[in-house]
Parts: structure tokens; C-alpha cells; sequence
């Protein structure tokens, strides 16, 4: 009877513990990005409705094009705002990626 007592009292002491002490836990960039693709631009908008919609980006790329034919290696240019980047070929949107928000955030390895 006694041990049931001692282990009752210990299950509650661990339990009360374990509530007390702070929670930490790694945060994805990608669940973050799932919750924030909707505020990122579309896919298909022109340069002139991702800066009416979002403001002049922190910084402007030159467009870099691949080798050889521009048919088959279009420009490339990036904009840059505080919390994403947009990136065009030629003057509409393919992609749009949200930057990391903290150091501890964990995304892709960066490229070596």
C-alpha cells in the first residue's frame, strides 16, 4: 500500500515538473511559410502589381540570364523586402520565398 502511495506521489511530482518547465521546440521554416504563402505574391503577377501591392522592395537584382540562348535561359531578377524574396522571369513572378525570422529558425542548408 505504501509503495502505491510513493509511486502515486512520484507520477504527480514528475508530472508537476514537467508542466513547470518551459517548452522549447525546434521551428520550421517550412510550417511557417505553409501558414504565410498566402501573403507572399502570386505566381504570374507583373513587377508593377507586386510594388503596388507590397511597396518598393529593400533592394533590387540585376536580372542574370543563364548561358546562350535567352529562349531557354531567361532573366532572372530578385527583389528583396524585409521578411520575403520575389523572384522574376522577366518581368513576372515564379516564385516568392520567405526569409528565415529568427537564427533558430531551421530551413535548407544553405548552398556550398
Amino acid at each position: 500500500m505504501k509503495a502505491t502511495h510513493l509511486s502515486l506521489a512520484l507520477a504527480l511530482a514528475t508530472g508537476l515538473l514537467v508542466q513547470a518547465s518551459p517548452a522549447t521546440a525546434d521551428i520550421l521554416l517550412v510550417e511557417r511559410v505553409q501558414t504565410e504563402s498566402a501573403a507572399l505574391p502570386a505566381r504570374g503577377q507583373s513587377m508593377s502589381q507586386v510594388e503596388a501591392a507590397y511597396g518598393a522592395p529593400a533592394r533590387k537584382h540585376a536580372p542574370i540570364a543563364g548561358p546562350n540562348s535567352r529562349e531557354h535561359n531567361p532573366p532572372i531578377t530578385r527583389w528583396d523586402y524585409p521578411g520575403f524574396s520575389v523572384y522574376f522571369e522577366y518581368s513576372h513572378v515564379v516564385d516568392a520565398v520567405a526569409a528565415k525570422s529568427r537564427p533558430e529558425e531551421i530551413g535548407p542548408k544553405p548552398i556550398q
